[in-house]
């Protein structure tokens, strides 16, 4: 017991270790700071922009948790050196406690603030330069202890993008403030010049709005306005430079060419655009190799992938702007999509639905129309198996058929014989002469009925549907049997209905039915007493709307398990039978829309049931 106690004391004691080392580990892991140092509002979308790109590459390492502040100067809208003195009295107050590991300037203004002002605020914290012109002018703004990411901002670059939009250029309208600042577009006249001298220059920069308005409303045909960020109407009223621009574009009637992607969208056509987040992500990352351990001096400044040419694909329809006239590598957004790019995948699915569907109407028009020649060669095979049936059973009845035709045939002859014996007489009794004729006639049409009744029943005539009396029908196929139930000592009997019934089919087929019924009873009855001897056919209405026939006779039944078999091809319980017989009767009755079954009656024998729909029905 007490080994067990020391041991969780151990282990106790190792757990608290372990946290320990966790919680200095934790403790000792080092906020690093970037301070990012605006020249403009950080609520415009530009410098929102530069410094959401710097935030999303300042991220934790392993070892160091890496917090971004931001401020803005916005010296253009407060200058004089009242307010340059609150900002360093604002930052050494705000930053007294909080050590800045890097500093990322943004813009020309920010790097002149700290040229002035650094060595008293953040003496020791290294400097990234972003979004700065690689001039001689602004390489003299830099500190020791610095490196910087260039902006490519060249003004030859909208002139290019402006004769990419107006093919036939001789006049371009300069409006907004970077006009007249020598770090960013100072230099736009040496360079226009070297680009088209015989171009047309109006300087609207600096400006107040409404003049710029009331000019760019009735610009010459091979006008472009060029425009750079306004910040004021120069009236006392102070706009972002995306509201500037806007109310510029409600009056221009010429093109506008725009120098950041934060004005694409509101009627500017493009041009060679700042990417103020990549602005943004280059000076981060160069200010997190700092933070890494890399000396400034060692990171050669270089220029940026920043500017890009990009286009409003409303605008350049808006002007008739062939896009195969842009600057190559040019990027167009706004593209309205093509119905095929906008349901790409609709329509896809739909074309696959439709494929599939016609794949499976095609599979099923051709499945039915193999299914309509195999039903008809069923049928087909069915009639000459049931004609063959026919004929079988005919054969079995040539001694009964022989039976009946000789008696009519005997009696013709005996009276015709009779009748010559008469004539023989010197004075013949002619009354009786014309009775001896009426037998032959009478005689030789019961040998005639019996004849039709054969040929009709062999026939192979095309399947005729017509409306049939049911109970006529039953008493036919009767009739016709009657002689091979008397060779076999059965009794036929007919129960017909009282009521007119009437069926549409085709008679042979539905007397065929009946008939192999009727042929497979006497059968069953053959070899039993005299007293069994009988086969019952009877007609009647079952349930209003369908004609039943039952065909039943006294003999031993149906074995329960033969039950289901009876109706099936070559299945008999006789030595001499083919088994065709009631899967033939099953078949007709089926192509009648009927229906056949059996069952053991309770008194003794087998019944045989066939229901057909009514004609009126059908």
């Amino acid at each position: 017991m007490r080994m067990i106690t020391g041991l969780m004391r151990i282990l106790f004691i190792f757990l608290l270790a372990s946290l320990s080392r966790e919680c200095i580990a934790a403790d000792g892991k080092r906020q690093r700071s970037i301070l990012v140092l605006e020249e403009a509002d950080f609520r415009s979308p530009f410098y929102s922009e530069i410094f959401a790109g710097i935030r999303a590459v300042a991220k934790p390492n392993g070892t160091s948790h890496t917090v971004t502040y931001g401020e803005s100067l916005d010296l253009a809208r407060f200058p004089g050196p009242d307010y340059e003195e609150s900002l360093v009295g604002h930052f050494k107050t705000k930053y007294a406690q909080q050590p800045i590991d890097v500093i990322v300037s943004i813009g020309v203004s920010s790097a002149k603030f700290l040229r002035k002002r650094k060595q008293e605020i953040w003496p020791d914290a290294p400097v990234v330069y972003g979004f700065v012109p690689d001039l001689p002018e602004t390489r003299a703004l830099f500190l020791p202890n610095t490196t910087t990411v260039f902006t490519r901002v060249r003004p030859a670059q909208l002139l290019t993008a402006a004769r990419a939009v107006v093919p036939d250029l001789n006049r371009v309208v300069l409006v907004g403030e970077a006009w007249k600042n020598p770090l960013t577009y100072g230099h736009w006249k040496q360079d226009f010049a070297a680009a088209m001298p015989d171009l047309e220059v109006t300087d609207l920069s600096g400006a107040v709005l409404r003049e710029v308005r009331a000019h760019v409303a009735s610009l010459p045909a091979r006008s472009a306005i060029l425009t750079s960020a306004m910040y004021s109407d120069g009236e006392g009223t102070y706009y972002s430079p995306a509201a500037a621009l806007a109310r510029i574009a409600e009056s221009a009637n010429r093109p506008i060419i725009i120098t950041s992607d934060t004005f694409l969208g509101r009627s500017g056509v493009g041009g060679f655009l700042l990417l103020p987040e990549m602005i943004g992500r280059e000076a981060g990352e160069v200010a997190m190799r700092i933070l890494g351990g890399e000396a400034p001096s060692s990171i050669v400044p270089f220029g940026g992938n920043n500017v890009k040419p990009i286009f409003d694909w409303r605008e350049l329809k808006r002007w008739n702007v062939d896009e195969a006239h842009l600057p190559p590598g040019s990027e167009v957004r706004f593209r309205e999509p093509t119905f095929w790019e906008r349901y790409h995948w609709h329509a896809t699915i739909v074309a696959s639905v439709v494929l599939v569907q016609a794949l499976m109407i095609a599979i099923l028009l051709r499945e039915r129309r193999l299914r309509f020649v195999a039903e008809v060669e069923a049928r087909q095979r069915m009639s000459e198996l049931a004609h063959m049936n026919r004929r079988a059973t005919a054969g079995e009845m040539s001694a009964s058929l022989a039976h009946e035709l000789n008696q009519p045939l005997a009696a013709i002859l005996i009276n015709a014989e009779t009748a010559q014996q008469i004539l023989r007489n010197p004075a013949p009794d002619l009354g009786e002469i014309g009775d001896l004729l009426d037998h032959i006639r009478r005689d030789d049409q019961r040998a005639a009925d019996v004849i039709s009744r054969l040929r009709s029943f062999l026939k192979r005539d095309p399947t005729e549907r017509r409306e049939l009396d049911l109970n006529a029908m039953v008493g036919e196929v009767f009739r016709f049997l009657s002689v091979q139930a008397l060779t076999h000592d059965v009794a036929l009997m007919t129960e017909p209905s009282s009521a007119d019934i009437r069926v549409k089919g085709d008679k042979v087929q539905l007397q065929q039915a009946i008939l192999n019924l009727v042929v497979n009873g006497i059968d069953a009855v053959a070899h039993l007493p005299d007293k069994r001897r009988r086969v019952i056919g009877r007609t009647s209405l079952a349930d209003g709307n369908v004609a039943l026939v039952s065909v039943a006779d006294a003999g031993d039944g149906i074995l329960a398990e033969k039950m289901t078999e009876i109706f099936e091809p070559f299945f008999t319980t006789k030595t001499q039978g083919m088994g065709i017989g009631l899967s033939i009767a099953h078949t007709i009755v089926e192509a009648h829309g009927g229906r056949i079954w059996a069952e053991n009656a309770p008194s003794g024998g087998a019944v045989f049931h066939v229901s057909l729909p009514l004609a009126a029905l059908r």
